[in-house]
């Protein structure tokens, strides 16, 4: 089977990749009521739409919401120690991301609750505005879909 382009979306902001670090690669069929398998097999699982009957499995937001949180833990790492911001080790965010209906049609919109104990206010609102601006996740929703990102110290 060979694979041909249909779409290529266009790179607005000019954004050149220099270094690709990691391909992360998933085979899915069945759409909302699938499944999901990565190519290194580290993920294996049941794909069901949000509310269903047969709720068997995660779905796309659950996964979307994870992976954001997660990378978003990430670019606050590796923003703090440049920002001489000791990172708690008990960092945590607690993601939402709905499904939505908007005039459009389907949209996302997401908040990110970032909890930092133990940093004061200025702390946390400095690492948390440095790791919206790194974080590949937070790039590529901006301006895109509505965020909120709170933080709880």
């Amino acid at each position: 089977m060979e694979n041909r382009n249909i779409v290529a979306a266009a790179n607005t902001l000019n954004v050149v990749i220099n270094k690709v670090f990691y391909t992360g690669k998933v085979h899915v069929s069945g759409g909302r009521e699938g499944f999901a398998k990565s190519t290194d097999r580290h993920l294996d699982v049941a794909l069901s739409s949000p509310g269903s009957s047969s709720g068997k499995g995660t779905n796309p937001e659950q996964l979307f919401a994870a992976g954001w949180a997660a990378c978003f833990i990430g670019a606050m790492k590796h923003n703090a120690p440049n920002l001489q911001i000791a990172m708690p080790a008990d960092a945590a965010i607690d993601a939402e991301v709905d499904l939505a209906l908007a005039d459009d049609g389907f949209n996302l919109q997401a908040r990110l609750n970032v909890i930092l104990p133990g940093l004061t206010f200025e702390e946390a609102h400095a690492v948390v505005e440095a790791a919206h601006q790194t974080c590949p996740y937070s790039k590529a929703t901006r301006g895109n879909m509505n965020v909120q990102i709170n933080v709880a110290i």
